[in-house]
């Protein structure tokens, strides 16, 4: 229990602060634990919905969320994330640890790319964010993540999004994301429900405190904390896999 609470208070602080569901920690911390890759992705699932939802709230009031932009890229990945428990259930654990690693890896070189704070943000048709909104849902809640370490890159990357106003974005599109895996996960029998709701209930004190952080450092300190971050799940996994 006290191993629980530790992973939910950790896990919701890096939510908070990166924007992220959780699952990109969350998982690697369960497997080290001894938890199955499905069961960790299960209880991910979970934890990801107390985490999104608490801190979405607290964006908003900050006024870092664009609610319509992501509501509509949330609304294709609630459609993707739909089919995430099925292509789970026909895919083995280290199929799914081979993805978890290459979209990881992704998301750390995007990173990488120099942003400029100046450039106009891009505008994309609604098709278009639902399609990239369907895609990240359908793949990344079939690794137990929610779809905001791929998202967070694009937006800053591609559509030249804001840091702090990206990583809002990415853990609103959690919402949807968590919500639809959590129901396609618990049709195959993948979630362990106790283990998951002691961590997010303890993950939201987390997220209070990552939101408030993320607040006080600069921008280029919470892009180099962010690659930091990305590059210890990497080479985490990078050992697990391949080593």
């Amino acid at each position: 229990m006290f191993e629980l609470l530790f992973l939910g208070l950790l896990v919701g602080l890096l939510s908070g602060f990166f924007g992220i569901g959780g699952g990109t920690i969350l998982i690697p911390l369960l497997l080290m634990l001894g938890f199955e890759t499905k069961e960790a992705i299960g209880i991910s699932v979970v934890q990801m919905i107390f985490s999104s939802v608490y801190g979405s709230y607290l964006n908003n009031k900050k006024g870092t969320l664009d609610i319509k932009m992501v509501t509509i890229i949330g609304a294709g990945g609630f459609g993707g994330a739909l089919l995430s428990g099925f292509i789970a259930a026909l895919l083995s654990d280290r199929s799914l640890e081979l993805m978890f690693f290459t979209f990881t890896s992704f998301a750390l070189l995007r990173m990488f790319f120099k942003t400029h704070k100046d450039v106009k943000e891009k505008e994309l048709h609604y098709l278009l964010l639902l399609l990239i909104g369907f895609i990240l849902g359908a793949f990344s809640m079939t690794i137990g993540v929610g779809g905001s370490i791929l998202l967070v890159p694009i937006l800053v990357g591609f559509l030249h999004i804001p840091l702090k106003k990206a990583t809002s974005s990415g853990l609103f599109f959690v919402v949807f994301s968590s919500v639809a895996g959590l129901i396609s996960h618990a049709m195959q029998g993948h979630i362990d429900y106790a283990s998951g709701v002691v961590i997010g209930l303890a993950s939201l004190f987390g997220v209070y405190l990552g939101i408030h952080l993320k607040e006080k450092v600069t921008h280029r300190v919470q892009k180099r904390l962010l690659v930091t971050f990305y590059l210890f799940v990497v080479l985490y996994l990078a050992k697990r896999i391949f080593f």
